[in-house]
């Protein structure tokens, strides 16, 4: 399935800020505005996972931030499933709150160092912009708004796991582990 399918009897239109405005689902979708970034929407919608993990991190225990985040991405299905149906786009780019839920799980498990944040920020988008192997098929292989949040999910997997072989293979944790940074 294309990302870039159009939904019966919708328009295809970029959003604005009255389009965000119009809906709850939308400002989430559109990650409180960094979606109307005209360019690497993604990324700025993967910024914003930083500070709210900087904030949520030290206030949740372990096991409630984690409850949280699959409430996050169960609540991301529906609103960038009613978003993509409103733009007329189900992946439309500036539907970024996959991105965010994801590096929020990203950064759940990443060493809590910023040099190792920034490293899983590399991962995680250099995954979700090349989408290798079977990242790409599962993007296809699925529509509306779990097809948008699956394939970050898988993105995120990936680059918790190269963060994972690299933690673990580099001696002393590599240039990370020194913990200056």
């Amino acid at each position: 399935m294309n990302h870039d399918t159009l939904y019966a009897g919708s328009i295809r239109t970029q959003p604005d800020l009255r389009f965000l405005l119009r809906h709850p689902a939308h400002v989430l979708a559109l990650g409180f505005g960094a979606g109307l970034i005209p360019f690497a929407p993604g990324t700025f919608g993967t910024l914003i996972a930083l500070p709210l993990f900087w904030w949520l991190h030290p206030r949740l225990e372990a096991v409630d931030f984690l409850v949280l985040l699959g409430i996050l991405y169960l609540l991301g299905i529906w609103v960038c499933g009613r978003t993509g149906r409103a733009l007329g786009v189900q992946d439309h780019k500036a539907i970024v709150w996959d991105e965010t839920v994801a590096f929020l799980a990203v950064l759940f498990f990443t060493p809590p160092l910023l040099i190792w944040q920034a490293f899983a920020f590399l991962l995680f988008r250099l995954f979700d912009i090349f989408k290798p192997g079977p990242i790409r098929a599962i993007e296809k292989m699925f529509g509306g708004g779990f097809g948008v949040m699956i394939d970050d999910l898988v993105a995120a997997f990936f680059a918790l796991l190269c963060l994972a072989l690299y933690k673990t293979l580099a001696p002393m944790g590599g240039w990370f582990g020194s913990g200056l940074v």
